[in-house]
């Protein structure tokens, strides 16, 4: 698992980054900032498997009704997604930053989803679908941990150290 001075986090490509083909340069800006990939898979999971992600894990529905469940949900299964675990120094928050707002429309320039995308909550509730935001990041730490245990078993979680590790580490 992390390192003791870092954090893992989930991020999920989307359908909508899978089909646009920029599912590279994403993950270029991430390593860039110096998060580490740890773990990666390409599927196409269940309406179960979602369920329990932004339901059982998110609260979803509690948060924002069924009707927004269901849009992201059906906008989800519409095609193969790819999920990575990131670790690095408060990744959780770092990946929040470089994603921008959930709302493509209000996510500002140099954001991931400011520079590739622009949809509106109110465009996507006019036509009753999933607002097309490229990427699911975690919110916070713990449930970055719960969502990372849901979408990976530990054997698919990787521990390695990269040239970018020695100087994020603790000096001895």
């Amino acid at each position: 698992m992390a390192h003791p001075s870092k954090e893992l986090t989930l991020v999920v490509f989307k359908p909508d980054a899978v089909q646009r083909g920029i599912i590279g340069e994403i993950t270029a800006r991430f390593e860039r900032a110096g998060l580490k990939i740890v773990g990666a898979k390409m599927l196409q999971p269940s309406a179960d498997h979602y369920y329990h992600h932004y339901e059982t894990i998110g609260k979803l529905i509690s948060r924002r009704g069924q009707k927004a469940f269901d849009s992201i949900a059906n906008f989800m299964q519409s095609g193969p997604v790819i999920a990575l675990v990131l670790e690095g120094v408060e990744a959780v928050g770092l990946v929040r930053k470089l994603t921008g707002a959930t709302e493509p429309k209000a996510a500002l320039p140099g954001t991931i989803r400011g520079d590739y995308a622009h949809t509106s909550f109110a465009h996507a509730d006019k036509f009753d679908v999933g607002v097309p935001n490229l990427i699911h990041a975690s919110s916070d730490p713990e449930e970055a941990k719960a969502e990372i245990a849901h979408w990976f078993s530990e054997s698919e979680i990787f521990d390695y150290e990269t040239a970018h590790d020695k100087f994020t580490q603790p000096l001895k």
